[in-house]
């Protein structure tokens, strides 16, 4: 652990370090800590089990809030795989067309993704309110529609993560050495392009899908229910299950991180 200051590289001793991590890890894991101690709670009897994670697997969850749940779990995870579309869609072209093209505009587009970023969701919200009220009469009102919702607000993360790894590449060079060969634009980006994006691509998804499991304002404000507004009416019945749901969203988040972590320095490996 480092810090350059006027030139200078000043380093922090080992035990300044564990100290650090040590602060850091203790603010990340007591939240977390007091959730499983409260699902292990006995209720009025007191005590400690584990029976209320055995009827979580066991399908032992009372059929008027269960069905609810699941359902919020697969329109999360439904909205998570068409914002990761969306968001490639319309971000990996731009930004590659903006990197070959149009570098001046770099800057514009670097604004623009960074703008949901200052943006409150409640006022997301109020603008796209309409937007939403004629997409419902036209093409229906699923759940699906909050996708594009989510596509804006995961923007600025989308684009970091992407951004990081095209200005690692030469991208100019590689593009003209492909379409030197007779490639068209289309087999370029297939073939040079987005295997050079890999690692950026995989972390913007992963990031992506982080936030759409985590997101409960949108949702909530425009009446589509997903896996936070679901555990939000289960925790009203049975708020030992809705917190285990919680610890098990919050145990998919840092499966994701941690192959993102692995990803990234397999590849590092490589290259080096």
């Amino acid at each position: 652990m480092s810090a350059r200051v006027g030139g200078v590289t000043i380093r922090a001793s080992r035990a300044t370090q564990i100290v650090l991590l040590s602060v850091i890890g203790a603010v990340f894991s007591l939240p977390i800590l007091g959730m499983i101690e409260f699902t292990l709670r006995g209720g009025l009897e007191g005590g400690y089990n584990f029976d209320h994670w055995v009827k979580v697997f066991s399908g032992g969850l009372d059929a008027s809030y269960s069905r609810p749940l699941w359902t919020g779990v697969g329109n999360s995870l439904l909205l998570a795989a068409l914002t990761v579309l969306i968001s490639f869609v319309v971000l990996v072209p731009t930004m590659v067309l903006v990197q070959l093209r149009f570098p001046r505009l770099r800057r514009v587009l670097e604004f623009v993704c960074l703008i949901p970023l200052t943006i409150p969701a409640i006022v997301i919200v109020v603008g796209l309110a309409p937007v939403f009220s004629v997409m419902a009469r036209m093409f229906g009102s699923g759940v699906w529609s909050l996708a594009f919702a989510y596509g804006i607000i995961v923007l600025p993360f989308a684009y970091r993560a992407i951004q990081s790894n095209l200005v690692a590449i030469d991208l100019v060079t590689l593009t003209e050495a492909a379409r030197s060969l007779g490639a068209s634009w289309l087999s370029t980006m297939w073939t040079v392009v987005l295997p050079n994006l890999r690692r950026g691509l995989l972390a913007a998804a992963f990031i992506t899908i982080a936030v759409v499991l985590g997101e409960f304002t949108i949702a909530s404000l425009l009446n589509r229910p997903n896996l936070q507004t679901a555990l939000l009416l289960v925790s009203k019945a049975d708020p030992f299950t809705a917190v285990i749901f919680a610890l098990l969203a919050l145990a998919f988040g840092f499966v994701l991180l941690f192959t993102l972590g692995r990803v990234t320095a397999r590849q590092i490996r490589r290259s080096s």
